[in-house]
């Protein structure tokens, strides 16, 4: 099993009444990288959206290459990438370097995205991004080659050319999704999966993947399933959650406010007030308590996937203050990492 705890969404959004700017942010977030490696967590992820009124990280690469430079073992990963909206070969490109600076420490994790704003702002199409993914996956292998290679495709088109330089670690790519087309993918033609699903569904995400990895005549244990989750602790549940309950609720409130948030301007909105039921399921949906708490839901998803799991504390919550985010990385590497 899979020991160690990985930490994340890195996103830099700022909140609202919080007097730090984006250059601050941006500067913890890189010293919330140090800590982590310092804490020992074996990886830090971040997570990319584009035009969000609060500035949700839109370039994940730039900010890994200088993640990579303030630490030297860490794993950085990208959870993940909007890979339609990247023409592949810079996308190559900019991944190489993150490698190379690194030594060999980032994992390329890509999705689909689903916001049209997206979409129509950065030339891409939505209805052809299945067709965009599986043709980039065909094009980083080879881009990564150093040899010349020329591509003819529905949605990209380019002659022979050799991209340069080139990655001296192989980068591994990981799908993050939800759909059945997404896990199959990632089976067919990666090297894992980036899953937030409910433990309910994992198992069904695992099935879907082993299918496939053996359709392809893929070793399943040579592929990786990474699940991250929200995790809040505190010394029992319920106090997990009273302390926890409004940065919960305004991290996944936002993924509602994107697309209208892109063409607003002014001063940015507080999450509106939080139902009974909405507060039922955020609650539901996050892990909470002590250590041995935590753990032991995190055994039960384990066991409902059936396989074996990295897991990635989703617990970057953008309304905390700078010292209230590093108590919380300090708790759930006290505490959970030990057990997981």
């Amino acid at each position: 099993m899979n020991s160690g705890l990985g930490f994340g969404l890195i996103s830099a959004q700022r909140s609202p009444g919080d007097p730090r700017s984006w250059t601050d942010l941006y500067r913890e977030a890189l010293d919330l990288t140090v800590r982590a490696e310092e804490l020992g967590y074996r990886s830090v992820w971040t997570t990319e959206h584009h035009f969000i009124d609060d500035g949700y990280m839109a370039s994940l690469l730039p900010m890994s290459a200088a993640m990579a430079a303030k630490t030297s073992t860490i794993e950085i990963g990208t959870g993940v990438m909007l890979a339609p909206l990247h023409h592949p070969l810079r996308l190559a490109e900019d991944a190489a370097t993150v490698q190379l600076i690194s030594g060999g420490r980032l994992t390329l994790g890509l999705g689909l995205g689903w916001m049209p704003v997206e979409f129509d702002a950065l030339g891409a199409n939505l209805k052809q991004r299945g067709r965009a993914m599986d043709e980039i996956l065909t094009i980083l292998p080879q881009a990564w080659s150093g040899r010349p290679f020329a591509h003819q495709g529905s949605v990209y088109r380019f002659p022979s050319i050799g991209v340069r330089p080139t990655p001296e670690v192989p980068i591994p790519i990981v799908i993050g999704g939800g759909a059945e087309a997404a896990v199959r993918r990632a089976a067919r033609t990666t090297e894992g999966f980036f899953s937030n699903a409910s433990p309910a569904r994992v198992g069904e995400q695992v099935a879907w993947g082993t299918d496939e990895l053996a359709r392809a005549g893929r070793d399943p244990d040579s592929f990786r399933w990474i699940y991250y989750t929200v995790m809040f602790p505190g010394t029992n549940p319920d106090a997990a959650w009273e302390r926890g309950r409004s940065h919960v609720h305004a991290m996944r409130w936002k993924y509602g406010d994107m697309e209208p948030s892109a063409s607003r301007s002014g001063e940015l909105p507080e999450p509106p007030p939080l139902s009974p039921e909405t507060e039922e399921k955020l609650r539901e949906s996050t892990l909470l308590g002590r250590g041995s708490d935590i753990a032991e839901q995190i055994a039960g998803i384990r066991a409902a996937a059936g396989v074996d799991l990295d897991i990635v504390a989703r617990s970057y919550f953008p309304t905390l203050s700078y010292p209230e985010q590093v108590e919380v990385m300090e708790q759930l590497a006290d505490e959970v990492a030990p057990l997981v």
